[in-house]
């Protein structure tokens, strides 16, 4: 059976579209290269179409981010609230499901967003409010619970929480900046598993050491 054109399909479902297009075309040429123009097309639409949906292309970026990255910080959000097993083995579980999806397509948005922060401040702005901050609390959560609960040893969440962070950031930096032009790919599954265990080493409290 045919497929009907995107612009035939259900009037809901463009807006979903018109993101995934935006993303595709965000990675290929960058925020400020990108023209709405440029998305309409992929998205197989009309430039008019996509106004009815999206005032510009600051409004389209951030549909991007909140479509694409909050829903994976809303699920780490939700499975630290509702767990009720050991901190480590949960942090284990959820940096590496972060670090698995900074290696996929939306790996892309932290790197186009440090490359255009100097210009589009806005845009940075909104990603370090919508994204990093939410980002820094789940991480700052678990390490609070590891904390109260004997896991692990006293620490300062705050000054913890960007350390957890940064395996996520050299998995997106490379997978979407530096990997095209090295000599190697980075493995992403066997670095974060030796990331998490590394962190959980430094996190985990110190034996009594012997006579």
């Amino acid at each position: 059976m045919t497929q009907a054109p995107r612009w035939r399909r259900r009037k809901e479902a463009r807006p979903s579209e018109i993101v995934d297009a935006a993303l595709g075309a965000f990675v290929e040429r960058g925020y400020a290269a990108t023209r709405l123009e440029d998305v309409a097309a992929r998205a197989g639409i009309g430039k008019g179409t996509l106004y009815l949906y999206f005032s510009g292309k600051e409004e389209l970026f951030k549909a991007v981010v909140r479509q694409h990255l909050l829903p994976a910080l809303a699920a780490a959000e939700r499975r630290v609230e509702t767990a009720d097993g050991p901190t480590p083995a949960l942090l284990a579980e959820v940096l590496g499901t972060l670090i698995a999806a900074a290696a996929g397509p939306m790996g892309a948005i932290p790197k186009l967003v440090i490359g255009e922060a100097a210009n589009f401040p806005d845009l940075a702005r909104f990603y370090a409010d919508e994204v990093v901050a939410r980002g820094f609390g789940v991480l700052r959560a678990l390490v609070a619970r590891g904390v109260e609960r004997g896991e692990f040893r006293p620490m300062d969440p705050d000054a913890v929480a960007p350390l957890l962070a940064a395996p996520m950031l050299l998995t997106a930096l490379w997978k979407n900046a530096l990997e095209p032009h090295a000599s190697r790919e980075l493995d992403t599954a066997t670095m974060a598993r030796t990331a998490v265990e590394l962190l959980q080493l430094g996190l985990l409290p110190r034996r009594e050491e012997g006579p």
